[in-house]
Formats: structure tokens, sequence, C-alpha cells
């Protein structure tokens, strides 16, 4: 079992929350904007290759909320799972109107950039924001972040080594939000970031760790 749930009194949530802290007044300030506008204009001359833009779509389509929500409902059914499904819904909740809310306070517009490769099949779907006008934190990589987190931990018994590969789904999604031109750099780091302290104090509140005990019981 890996110790990914750490005390919220600890130094690794504080470090956490002092980066995420740190992070957000930097993009507030627009102390960044020229290191996420370098990156996103390399971003846009990479559109073009119908494979590598449908893959990208297709990344960024899995961290859809929609999908995430069926997979916390199935979880909930079943008996065994339930404890895990409810953290996790309520993580992925929790984290998306965090980052809603967070996205309406810091202001920071989406990249203007007009995405050069072949139209999607298929419409984006739109982020968590109230009033539409932020892009910082990404609500697509918080909700990743937060499924990797709660369902890694609770995997992590049965495949100690293994469940270090979830963590490939929030950078995957990360690389396509910025690929795709929905989000800078910044954005999906701090989404990231929020998306590990939202599950981290929801998965400490409701005792994510028992799950192990009633596998041994």
């Amino acid at each position: 079992m890996q110790k990914w749930v750490f005390d919220i009194r600890s130094r690794r949530f504080f470090a956490l929350f002092a980066f995420f802290v740190i992070l957000t007044y930097l993009v507030y300030a627009k102390i960044t904007q020229p290191i996420d506008d370098a990156i996103i204009t390399y971003a846009q001359s990479l559109g073009g290759n119908q494979a590598l833009d449908l893959t990208m779509q297709i990344f960024t389509e899995i961290g859809s909320v929609f999908y995430m929500i069926i997979f916390c409902i199935i979880l909930f059914i079943k008996k065994n799972t339930r404890r895990v499904g409810l953290i996790l819904i309520l993580s992925i909740l929790a984290g998306t109107i965090a980052s809603a809310y967070m996205k309406d306070f810091v202001g920071q517009e989406r990249p203007q950039l007009e995405f050069a490769g072949k139209p999607f099949p298929i419409a984006l779907e739109r982020d968590s924001s109230f009033f539409g006008i932020g892009s910082f934190p990404s609500g697509h990589t918080t909700r990743t972040a937060a499924f990797a987190f709660v369902i890694g931990f609770a995997l992590s018994e049965r495949f100690p080594r293994g469940c270090y590969l979830l963590w490939a789904y929030p950078l995957l999604v990360s690389i396509s939000r910025v690929f795709i031109l929905q989000h800078f750099p910044m954005d999906v780091i701090g989404g990231t970031v929020l998306g590990i302290l939202v599950a981290d104090i929801v998965s400490k509140k409701l005792k994510l760790h028992l799950i192990f005990e009633k596998s041994k019981a």
C-alpha cells in the first residue's frame, strides 16, 4: 500500500498548498504569461497531423466528467467498492467546483490562438467555469488528478508498482489540453496540484484507508 494519503497538517500537504498558492499568484499577476505564450505558440505549430490531432482529442475527451461519473456510479453500486466510489465522486465534484470558482477568481483568459489542425469530429466539452471567463486551473486535469490519486491508492496494495501507471491519465489529458489550445501549461499544472489537494482532503476525511482493513477481515 502506497502512502499517498497524507495528513492535512503534514509538511507534504503544506508544501503542495503553498506551491498552488504561489502559482496562482504568478498566473494572476501575469508573471507566467511569457512562458505560457511561448509554449502555446509552439503547440499550435504541431497541429495538422490528422492522426495526432485525433489522438489528442480522444485524450481530452476521456477527461470528461460524464465518463467519470458513470465510473463512480458503477463503483458505488458494488458493495465492496462503495467507499471508493463515494470518495471518488465527491473528489471529482469538489474539484470541479473548486476549479470553476478559481477560474472566475483568477480571470486568466483562454488561449486565443486558432487550432491549425483538422476540425474535430465532435464538439469539445466545455470546461468548468461559472461565468465562462477563466482558464486557470484546468477542470479536466483537476478531475483526472483526483481520479488517479483515489483509484491509484485503492489499487496500490494489489499493484504496488503498477498503480503509478494511473498517473499517465492526468499527464496525457494535460498534454492534450495544451495541444488543442484549450489551456496554457500553467493551467494544467495548477489543475493537477488542485486535484491532488482536493482528493487528499476527501480521502483523509472519509478514511479511504479503511478499504484495506475490510479486505483483510
